[in-house]
């Protein structure tokens, strides 16, 4: 694996680090590792949409998950269909449309995620140790700003323009993305 912090241009520095950093939290293994040590069982896509429908208040409408999410609306459709057997997620009835139905977090489902994140916090305090609270929110603040530009490049590139033309690649997960060449 590349050093990521070999080049001295500080951006593509962190081009290679993010790039380094992704590859090591996106491998299956570091996922059911922490997933054991949390007594999770769900799979990473299922903790990305239970993420995703914690940070909308717990409730929200599968359009809306799909574009949190960066995916097709029948992809969440179908992964909600999954968590519902499990008790993680429930649908219920859209207060200001009673022909649609939202997604609520169950308490379990509050509970499974819940556990995963305490155990994901704990690996990072240990990782972080040594750096103080205003490294940290610093390092937050420019990941945010990341996460933001991301998704604002992915919502303008799946604007439709025009009569046949295709999109690239399809986004399998929050940041992850699939397709030609990827």
């Amino acid at each position: 694996m590349p050093d990521p912090g070999r080049d001295q241009d500080p951006i593509a520095a962190l081009q290679r680090v993010l790039a380094t950093l992704s590859y090591l939290l996106t491998r299956s293994r570091a996922h059911e590792r922490q997933a054991a040590e949390a007594g999770v069982t769900a799979a990473r896509s299922d903790l990305w949409l239970l993420m995703a429908l914690e940070d909308s208040g717990g409730v929200s409408r599968v359009g809306d998950l799909a574009a949190l999410l960066m995916v097709e609306p029948p992809h969440v459709t179908r992964q909600i269909s999954q968590l519902e057997s499990q008790d993680l997620v429930e649908r219920t009835p859209d207060s200001l449309d009673r022909r649609a139905r939202q997604v609520a977090i169950t308490p379990h489902g509050k509970a499974v995620l819940g556990r995963l994140q305490h155990t994901s916090q704990a690996g990072l305090h240990d990782a972080l140790a040594g750096f103080d609270d205003a490294d940290i929110a610093t390092t937050v603040a420019v990941l945010n700003h990341l996460v933001a530009h991301a998704r604002h490049k992915h919502t303008a590139e799946d604007r439709p323009r025009g009569r046949g033309c295709e999109r690239g690649g399809e986004v399998s997960g929050p940041g992850e993305v699939s397709g030609p060449g990827r």
